[in-house]
């Protein structure tokens, strides 16, 4: 065991107990540890964010939060020097008052859900959603989601437009080179395409629904690929301004039917866009769909799942690393007898080998990221229990991680909230 690996375990070690009390037996997992950084606060009011996480192309982590009827916010986290900044409000950008805290409003942009779009021009694509009623008096009617794009470069954020009305944003694939945007909305998940020049918007087919949390990639010929609320892969080519709606062809189990209860579907496309790799929320088994075949049917091959257990849960984590391998976050169970709960692994294909690899449980090196300590009630703080401890006293995610991203020199970030934390992980340790 190398000895840097060695201190950095040691460091997540709880304080030796006093002499003649048992030591809790040793962890039967490895354990990931993973610096936390508490997402900045006043940007959101229940420790909570969703799918958007990203690097931009200056190096900078980009966070979006959720300020429930109030606004939403896009963080920079700066890994050189670790602060925080705001870089957009989004109602700064939409030129809309902020309710007063005691005062929210249903009628707010209260989320940024999307996960964040890093054009090859460096300019990030957002878009707002609609956040939850905040009691009996939150009455106002939700006028609808926007595009939303900061660039950088100039720090400059600006208003794309409102895609369908009624409907939150829910997720932004930006083409500049051809001068569209393809947007998922919610709640009823229509497909819209904007043209960035005109900010006009139209649906390729207004009666298509789209599976929950859907997202738009691009293939390598620059056609944009979704999938349907019935598991068929909807293919839209800007050239010949044609949309084909496209059978999956699985050599092992569906990828998902209409009336399944796995949950939304995350998935990522190779560096050259002729493939993608797909995941359900609560299932591991890993697909790999061909999207570069021009038959009838998309192909789809079962690799298996990445991961043992029971209780699966995967949000929006699911990514194809710069190394060309595949990576998600996958909560399951805790069945070992070794804590309660749950347990965050993070694990990979590697498509040379054809195998799956477990890198661990997600744990906290820096244990006091977040004051945990009660309030003067002696109450726990609100919005504090999306972590437990292990028998050693290790922090450890307990409920819901959101997003993973990993930037150009290999570190992951992974996003989890009750605490809203940005977990860094570094390459030294998931790689060993």
């Amino acid at each position: 065991m190398k000895l840097p690996y060695l201190l950095a375990l040691l460091a997540t070690a709880a304080v030796p107990a006093a002499a003649g009390t048992a030591q809790p037996p040793a962890p039967p997992f490895a354990y990931l540890p993973c610096t936390a950084y508490h997402v900045l606060p006043g940007t959101h009011t229940d420790e909570s964010g969703y799918f958007s996480l990203c690097e931009g192309k200056d190096g900078k982590v980009y966070i979006g939060t959720a300020a429930y009827g109030l606004n939403a916010y896009l963080i920079e986290f700066d890994p050189k020097t670790n602060r925080q900044r705001i870089v957009v409000d989004v109602n700064n950008t939409l030129g809309v008052a902020t309710p007063p805290a005691d005062r929210p409003s249903f009628a707010m942009q209260s989320k940024i859900h999307t996960r964040n779009y890093v054009s090859p021009s460096g300019v990030i694509y957002v878009g707002s959603k609609q956040g939850y009623r905040r009691g009996p008096a939150d009455t106002a009617d939700y006028p609808g989601g926007f595009v939303i794009s900061f660039d950088p470069k100039t720090g400059k954020a600006t208003n794309l437009g409102m895609p369908y009305k009624g409907e939150g944003v829910n997720d932004v694939t930006a083409d500049e080179a051809r001068g569209l945007a393809y947007v998922v909305t919610c709640e009823d998940h229509h497909w819209v395409i904007e043209d960035l020049k005109t900010k006009t918007f139209r649906e390729p087919d207004p009666s298509l629904r789209l599976t929950p949390y859907a997202q738009t990639l691009l293939d390598h010929k620059g056609r944009a690929v979704v999938l349907t609320k019935d598991f068929r892969l909807a293919r839209f080519d800007p050239a010949a301004n044609k949309l084909e709606v496209r059978e999956l062809a699985s050599d092992g189990k569906p990828v998902g039917t209409a009336a399944d209860k796995l949950g939304p579907v995350c998935w990522a496309s190779t560096a050259d866009g002729k493939a993608a790799y797909l995941i359900r929320m609560s299932d591991s088994t890993l697909f790999r769909l061909d999207l570069a075949a021009e038959g009838a049917k998309t192909p789809v091959a079962d690799l298996g799942p990445l991961l043992k257990g029971k209780g699966f849960d995967s949000r929006g984590s699911l990514i194809v690393g710069h190394d060309g391998k595949v990576y998600a976050l996958i909560r399951v169970d805790n069945t070992t007898g070794y804590g309660t709960g749950y347990l965050h692994h993070l694990v990979s294909y590697d498509p040379a080998t054809k195998a799956p690899k477990d890198h661990g449980v997600l744990t906290v090196r820096n244990p006091d990221w977040f004051d945990f300590r009660p309030g003067p009630d002696g109450k726990a703080k609100p919005w504090s229990h999306g972590f437990h401890k292990l028998p050693d006293g290790t922090y450890t995610p307990l409920h819901a991680h959101m997003a993973l991203y990993m930037a150009r020199d290999g570190t992951l970030y992974a996003t989890v909230i009750y605490p809203f934390t940005l977990l860094k992980i570094d390459v030294r340790d998931y790689r060993r």
